[in-house]
């Protein structure tokens, strides 16, 4: 049977199942597309320069037929690698377009993720989406929904998630070996010298880069002019387009421990310290408090986030150095030390132990995960790439993520509003704090709108 022919099989026999005629495609909510192990996926990739590159490399076992980006500058490199894809800058006419397409790659700035990866899920397309998963609370419960209503094959791009480090700490930590978790430190070096945060608004109107399509680039973000001083990649530090540290360093650097003490959503959040607050985006530095209940027969937790090179005490560390990015997961026996933004992967980076005398013998746990296709970093790609042909499962996929993304944002609510958040779940609100609402749904651009 010829791949097409496969395909073809494949897909029908979903729709069929699902009770859809082949017109279903075009429907809201369509079947899930279907792919044998041994065919390559057909993918499209939305942001295809910065990030989207080193993505492409990650997918690049499968037939990359598309290709989307708003800036040509940025996008250049991918379109000479893959001539043979076709060229859009607005991904919802690659989406109308390209039929033959099993699944996509969104890369772009967050204040596109959702708009552009629940199209896509709507199309019965499997998406693999980079972190943080959204911009706001609203649009990552509506990914969670999305996906669950789609069945689609999901993946948040945390490429730790995967990597041996991150897996063993989680097992490590669910073992018991270092006791009942009651504290935890996440903190990270950004923004500090990776883009500009706590800044005005950049006055002046310089002429639009000719390769750049802003009025794209903006999407469903409120207009505004053109300035150097958003992109690209300084967008994180601005309110409209990123959220700041927490959303680009946090999902990764809380990863492990979220995973495994399966955090949830915190009750409380606060601002504990920082630098000048402003209306455009987050301070320039920051310290965040989040409490997160009790779970279960597990204990709550209290966490700290640390922002643009605050770092937990010195006291907690048994004498170790300090790292830019990491964790501290400490229990009632001991404490576990991530060293990066992961739990690691190499013997030089791998997460300790703390006391080291106390665990000098320590034996790890029996794997109770699996484990990617591949070691590094691609092995996070390829285990979506799996996972869309029906061989295993997407670990960071938009349940988890959508979660996880959401616990951040919380704390990302206490520095905008500069109140203690008390958060009603069910509800989705701050629970006497109606400045909080603006930041929790966001208003869409007539034509970017997303519907429940």
């Amino acid at each position: 049977m010829s791949d097409i022919t496969r395909r073809k099989f494949l897909c029908g026999s979903a729709l069929a199942a699902a009770g859809l005629s082949a017109s279903g495609w075009a429907s809201r909510q369509s079947a899930r597309r279907v792919v044998a192990p041994g065919d390559q996926l057909n993918i499209g990739i939305i942001g295809a320069g910065g990030r989207g590159a080193d993505n492409l490399a990650g997918v690049g076992t499968e037939r990359i037929v598309a290709l989307c980006d708003v800036d040509e500058r940025q996008a250049a490199k991918a379109f000479a690698r893959y001539p043979q894809a076709r060229r859009y800058r607005d991904f919802r006419r690659m989406l109308d377009a390209e039929k033959a397409l099993d699944a996509v790659v969104v890369s772009t700035p967050d204040h596109v993720h959702a708009v552009a990866s629940i199209a896509a899920m709507r199309r019965g397309l499997h998406v693999y989406c980079e972190k943080p998963l959204t911009r706001t609370i609203w649009e990552a419960r509506m990914m969670r929904q999305v996906a669950r209503e789609t069945g689609v094959v999901t993946q948040m791009g945390t490429q730790g998630h995967a990597l041996e480090g991150s897996r063993r700490a989680v097992e490590t930590i669910r073992a018991g070996v270092i006791g009942d978790v009651t504290e935890l430190h996440v903190w990270t070096d950004r923004p500090a010298g990776w883009w500009p945060q706590g800044v005005e608004r950049p006055s002046g109107t310089p002429p639009v880069p000719p390769q750049l399509d802003w009025e794209l680039w903006l999407g469903p973000a409120p207009s505004r002019p053109y300035h150097p001083a958003y992109v690209p990649f300084v967008w994180r530090g601005w309110y409209d387009f990123g959220t700041g540290a927490i959303g680009d360093m946090g999902v990764h650097n809380l990863d492990a421990a979220f995973w495994a003490l399966e955090l949830g959503l915190p009750s409380s959040a606060q601002l504990m310290d920082s630098s000048r607050r402003g209306a455009e985006g987050p301070p320039e530095w920051d310290i965040i408090e989040l409490n997160f209940p009790a779970r279960d027969r597990r204990p709550p937790v209290a966490m700290t986030f640390y922002s643009g090179k605050q770092q937990p005490p010195r006291d907690l560390f048994s004498g170790e150095p300090i790292p830019t990015n990491g964790s501290l997961v400490i229990g009632s026996k001991g404490t576990l030390f991530t060293r990066t933004w992961h739990g690691g992967e190499t013997d030089e980076d791998m997460f300790l132990l703390l006391p080291r005398n106390t665990f000098a013998d320590s034996i790890p746990p029996t794997p109770s995960l699996s484990r990617p296709p591949v070691r590094g970093e691609s092995g996070h790609h390829q285990e979506w790439i799996r996972a869309c042909k029906d061989e295993g499962q997407a670990l960071s996929n938009f349940a988890y993520a959508s979660t996880l993304t959401e616990a951040l944002l919380i704390g990302l609510l206490a520095v905008r509003t500069g109140k203690r958040i008390e958060w009603d779940a069910e509800n989705m609100r701050a629970k006497g704090v109606p400045e909080a609402d603006p930041f929790i749904k966001p208003d869409f651009r007539s034509g970017w709108e997303i519907r429940p």
